[in-house]
């Protein structure tokens, strides 16, 4: 049996990642397994979670690599709380040195998990700005569960600073126990080409013309994004042999494609659903546009910056940690048309050279600040330190010393 604290005997440990959702498309989603391969390739043992069944085909390299996907056959917005022991066998019999948990409600799951089984180490990360779902309410109620069980967990991490902020505003973590540590990104997977080929490939297969300027956006198709906001802003901006793409899937599909078609750019507006290569899609695309009303750390931004695209997107959340305004891109008011729309218009109207020039100065300070290899070891650093602070102080010894907890939870 293992002791307390101490690492696997072989390798560095053994992790297991405990995600609200998992598939392709999601960035919360993505970042959990970027960061699940990027462990396995520096020694670590790791094992997925995901509470409701994956909405996506999981990527092949997850499973050529070793790593365990599972679920705990949860509904989406069904409370079942039986899955909380579908996810005490899983840790009694895989016993991780470390539970990461990603999204508010794998956070509050995670957490009640360790009264029944103490897992030496648990990180709770939460991936937004704030605690909104696709349906905003009962924010403060997820805030309330957080502040709550915040005693069960070892650390709790925002994607920004600006999330961090917020969250410490809300107090849904206290600042001595809270650290921004930023997504991270494969920036050598969207290095852009050295030749046009991908670029003609690929506007080739989506019947683009290859003198169009084409303005890219990817995310969900949900009320977040506010796509009615990009629509008509590329409308104002566009010219008529501009085209739109959207990258993505949800529950408005159809209202976006009526905005377009009440705009009159129906035409010019081509919806994708989920796509498997994006880094392709992006070398198509001559800049990225993003609306949203609420983000974290879009991981779109960072493959967009890391595509060298000049990017215009709303100044909310963790936008400007990506975005430096007036250099690799523009920054807009959030829900404001018209200066999204001018913000377009004048990427628009550079001259390719002046676009290049501000493309290359995201990708340096994407790589700089968000390659994956760098994010990881920050992550190996905490796990770390945490696990040594519990060889020193056991987590059930942490938990009699709070006598407060139980009147807590």
């Amino acid at each position: 049996m293992r002791s307390k604290g101490s690492l696997s005997s072989a390798g560095k440990g053994k992790i297991l990642l405990l995600s609200t959702t998992m598939g392709i498309g999601g960035g919360a989603e993505e970042q959990v397994m970027h960061l699940a391969l990027e462990l396995v390739r520096r020694g670590w043992q790791a094992r997925i979670v995901s509470m409701i069944p994956p909405e996506t085909d999981i990527p092949e390299e997850i499973a050529a690599s070793g790593i365990t996907v599972e679920h705990l056959g949860m509904r989406a917005g069904v409370p079942d709380p039986r899955c909380l022991f579908r996810l005490y066998r899983i840790l009694r019999q895989y016993r991780p040195d470390v539970l990461h948990t990603h999204m508010t409600h794998a956070n509050l799951l995670g957490r009640l998990s360790r009264i029944l089984h103490p897992v030496p180490a648990l990180v709770s990360t939460l991936h937004g700005f704030k605690m909104y779902g696709v349906n905003s309410r009962f924010t403060a109620f997820r805030e309330l569960g957080h502040r709550l069980t915040d005693p069960l967990a070892s650390m709790t991490t925002a994607i920004c600073n600006a999330a961090t902020q917020s969250y410490i505003h809300s107090k849904s973590a206290p600042a001595t126990k809270i650290m921004a540590v930023p997504n991270g990104l494969d920036t050598d997977a969207y290095r852009p080409a050295e030749d046009s080929e991908v670029r003609q490939a690929m506007r080739e297969e989506l019947g683009i013309a290859q003198d169009a300027f084409v303005w890219l956006a990817v995310g969900r198709l949900e009320s977040p994004k506010n796509y009615p906001l990009m629509l008509q802003a590329f409308a104002r901006a566009a010219s008529p042999t501009d085209v739109l793409l959207i990258c993505g899937t949800g529950a408005l599909r159809q209202r976006v494609e009526m905005n377009a078609k009440a705009l009159g750019i129906d035409s010019q507006v081509r919806l994708l659903g989920v796509r498997r290569d994006i880094p392709n899609v992006m070398q198509a695309a001559d800049a990225f546009v993003l609306s949203s009303d609420t983000e974290g750390l879009p991981m779109v931004l960072l493959q967009a910056s890391s595509s060298a695209l000049p990017i215009v997107a709303t100044n909310v959340g963790g936008n400007a940690e990506v975005v430096i305004d007036g250099q690799t891109g523009f920054l807009t008011p959030r829900g404001k048309v018209e200066p999204l729309a001018n913000a377009m218009a004048g990427v628009r109207a550079a001259t390719p050279e002046d676009r290049a020039a501000m493309g290359a100065a995201g990708r340096e300070h994407t790589v700089s600040k968000y390659d994956m290899k760098a994010v990881a070891g920050r992550w190996e650093e905490l796990y770390s330190r945490l696990l040594l602070r519990n060889k020193t102080k056991g987590f059930e010894e942490q938990i009699k010393c709070r006598p407060s907890l139980k009147l807590q939870l």
